[in-house]
């Protein structure tokens, strides 16, 4: 397991990254990938962003604070296989926008998440707030999470280093992903660091300046 802490705010919020491994599934194909898994609060309370692959690793980063929720940016299985233990670990509901539960039901056949993202929606923990956006493309319900007192930008598998997430899978569309970047994350600050679902960190300028060279 690797923990890293990327940021931090004047209230004491933090945020951390653990990396967590396991397998993709879609479509009939598997594919090993690494998870980036998000821990955002104090140390008192926080939020789980994408519980991928195992909990135990999350579990110990959370290290017995009140988790408010977790929080799914898109239930691809990757993304959500280490939720429900979680939830069962610690009384944290599962959010997850509606739109995606053709997907959750995929791993999850005849369940729902607790609750539901909305597009505008504000979560906050201490002195941090993060807004939902809705980022449809990668798939149907793909939230970004948009922290702007830190300066962070959640993006899941909508916008990574070196350009948009994947679209040649069901239920992914390659015009609606770039709208939804060039609509939604590209007007946020230049400098505003994009934190992924997988990889490296990015900058919204360097993206911008990306999808500009490539068209």
């Amino acid at each position: 397991m690797t923990t890293d802490i990327i940021a931090t705010s004047p209230g004491g919020v933090r945020v951390e990254r653990v990396i967590t491994s396991g397998i993709f599934a879609l479509d009939g194909g598997e594919w090993e990938v690494d998870n980036n898994v998000w821990i955002v609060g104090d140390d008192t309370s926080c939020y789980v962003i994408d519980a991928a692959h195992q909990a135990e690793p999350i579990l110990a980063a959370v290290a017995g604070r009140d988790v408010l929720a977790v929080l799914c940016t898109h239930a691809h299985n990757d993304h959500i296989t280490a939720a429900p233990a979680v939830r069962e670990a610690t009384g944290a509901p599962i959010a997850l926008h509606p739109a995606d539960q053709v997907l959750w039901g995929l791993t999850y056949p005849g369940t729902e998440p607790d609750e539901q993202l909305a597009d505008g929606e504000e979560l906050v923990v201490a002195d941090v707030a993060l807004e939902v956006l809705h980022t449809p493309g990668h798939a149907p319900g793909a939230v970004c999470l948009y922290a702007p007192s830190l300066g962070l930008v959640f993006t899941g598998d909508t916008l990574f280093q070196g350009g948009p997430g994947a679209t040649g899978r069901s239920f992914s569309d390659k015009d609606t992903i770039l709208e939804s970047i060039r609509a939604t994350l590209l007007t946020l600050p230049a400098e505003t660091v994009v934190l992924t679902g997988h990889g490296d960190s990015t900058t919204i300028a360097a993206e911008a300046a990306g999808l500009d060279a490539a068209e």
